[in-house]
């Protein structure tokens, strides 16, 4: 063995920004057979950012354009009654439902709720896809 004993045990020096080579690499305790191992590093079946995103603006446009009057007129039978009278034709002032946080400019109405609850919609599908693709799940397994 060439190398001495304080360059085996001696830190590594820094220059700049890189490691600079240290002496302790000379000495490999590996055959070289070993060192062409290939990298065993799992990969995802689909690209996660796509997916998200193809799934997220898929479920904003079906809810814009598609469910959008369905969810409307379903909230609107659901209005609380006391006696055939809404709360607030009733007379309590405070059951008046706030409706700044409601109003938009979209043509139809389709406001921040809407964009949250169908997004966390598409969300959730689009995780759905990657959890059975990534898991090695196949659709086919059961049909035939």
């Amino acid at each position: 063995m060439a190398t001495s004993t304080a360059a085996v045990l001696s830190p590594p020096s820094v220059a700049g920004l890189r490691l600079a080579p240290s002496p302790r690499r000379a000495i490999s305790f590996r055959s070289t057979a070993s060192t062409a191992r290939r990298s065993m590093a799992a990969r995802a079946a689909l690209e996660p950012s796509v997916v998200i995103s193809l799934s997220t603006g898929l479920s904003l446009g079906l809810g814009r354009f598609v469910f959008f009057n369905f969810q409307r007129e379903n909230v609107a039978k659901q209005v609380p009654e006391q006696n055939g009278k809404t709360h607030f034709e009733a007379g309590d002032v405070r059951a008046k439902e706030f409706a700044g946080i409601l109003k938009s400019n979209d043509p139809v109405g389709f406001n921040i709720v809407d964009v949250l609850a169908w997004g966390s919609i598409g969300h959730i599908v689009a995780y759905y896809i990657l959890a059975t693709t990534s898991n090695g799940y196949d659709p086919t397994f059961f049909s035939g």
